[in-house]
């Protein structure tokens, strides 16, 4: 799965018969933090979310399995909208996990 913000809609008249009624939104990938990444995704909406929203993406084959993407030639879907992502560990240089100290960092994504 892939954290992203939706950042636009993408309209096609002319696409696979298993597309139509389908809305398509333009993500772009991001950090728990919502830090923009490189990729861009264009994601089947299966949960409402609009424009600014950060969301969840599932990809590849595990796109296909929503109720909203069954038989759809797809290689993303938004399958949630994200409210809220709690980092309680953090990696040291030597890649184990520490608990950070005092509270939990937050980065709350409502928008």
């Amino acid at each position: 799965m892939i954290f992203a913000k939706v950042i636009g809609t993408v309209v096609s008249s002319q696409k696979d018969p298993n597309l139509n009624g389908k809305k398509l939104l333009l993500c772009k990938e991001v950090d728990h933090e919502g830090k923009p990444l490189k990729s861009y995704h264009v994601a089947v909406d299966a949960v409402q979310a609009g424009e600014g929203n950060f969301v969840l993406l599932s990809y590849g084959s595990s796109a296909r399995m929503t109720e909203e993407t069954k038989n759809a030639p797809i290689d993303a879907v938004i399958i949630a909208i994200i409210d809220d992502v709690e980092v309680t560990h953090v990696l040291r240089g030597d890649g184990a996990a520490v608990q950070r100290g005092g509270a939990a960092a937050r980065a709350s994504r409502k928008s």
